[in-house]
């Protein structure tokens, strides 16, 4: 199993990633975290401020926008798509909104299945790390569970993938407006006991196999070398 769940876009290890993928380029984006965003917005937002298919090309890695909801009730439809990967990449926004995407399309039963075969890498930067763990308490801190979109159901989901065994709370101490929101979230998943992993902006958690790493920030000359 290869992931890399970063807290912010690539965060600063994104020449990591390209080692994960082990030469392959081929990229799908997930942006169904954000589905409850108008579609004018959220093009107006990739042209002038962010698109995260830019940012994977500046690594050399090749990527196409795969929409959840196109596969929703389909999910052999969604397995020969995934098949012609390398990275399945899932943005930040709602992390229930995009947990119900996954699960109305299969994508959870399918990503599954596609790691424990090696055939491709999971990542994701916020909520597309969050849903990797175990279980979305505490996240209901700091994203709104009931919030939704067409063509989504209203149950709420509270199980992630299970990929790792700990929570990850993201934008910890970090000069990002949910900051405060992912301290309150820290204190709740630390009274209740349950195993989390904080990240701050730039910070990265990459599962190779068994082997779990936390990549803190490194200097800008440092990753282009690496």
């Amino acid at each position: 199993m290869r992931l890399y769940l970063s807290s912010y876009r690539l965060g600063a290890s994104a020449f990591r990633l390209r080692k994960l993928l082990n030469g392959g380029r081929r990229a799908a984006v997930i942006q169904n975290a954000l589905d409850f965003v108008p579609s004018g917005a959220r093009r107006a937002y990739a042209a002038n401020i962010y698109d995260p298919r830019e940012e994977l090309a500046d690594w050399g890695i090749e990527a196409e926008e795969l929409d959840l909801r196109d596969y929703f009730g389909q999910p052999q439809a969604l397995e020969k798509t995934l098949a012609g990967v390398d990275l399945v990449w899932a943005v930040g926004g709602n992390a229930f909104l995009l947990r119900r995407a996954m699960r109305q399309s299969g994508f959870d039963r399918v990503i599954g299945e596609l790691l424990r075969a090696d055939a491709l890498v999971y990542g994701g930067f916020s909520a597309g790390a969050v849903v990797a763990t175990p279980s979305l308490k505490g996240i209901d801190i700091m994203d709104d569970p009931h919030l939704l979109a067409p063509g989504y159901d209203e149950g709420i989901l509270w199980d992630g993938l299970g990929l790792v065994d700990f929570s990850i709370v993201p934008h910890y101490r970090s000069a990002h407006d949910e900051a405060e929101a992912a301290e309150r979230a820290a204190g709740f998943l630390e009274e209740a006991d349950m195993p989390f992993q904080p990240l701050r902006d730039g910070e990265v958690i990459i599962v190779e196999g068994r082997n779990v790493t936390l990549l803190p920030v490194l200097p800008e000359a440092m990753r282009r070398s690496a």
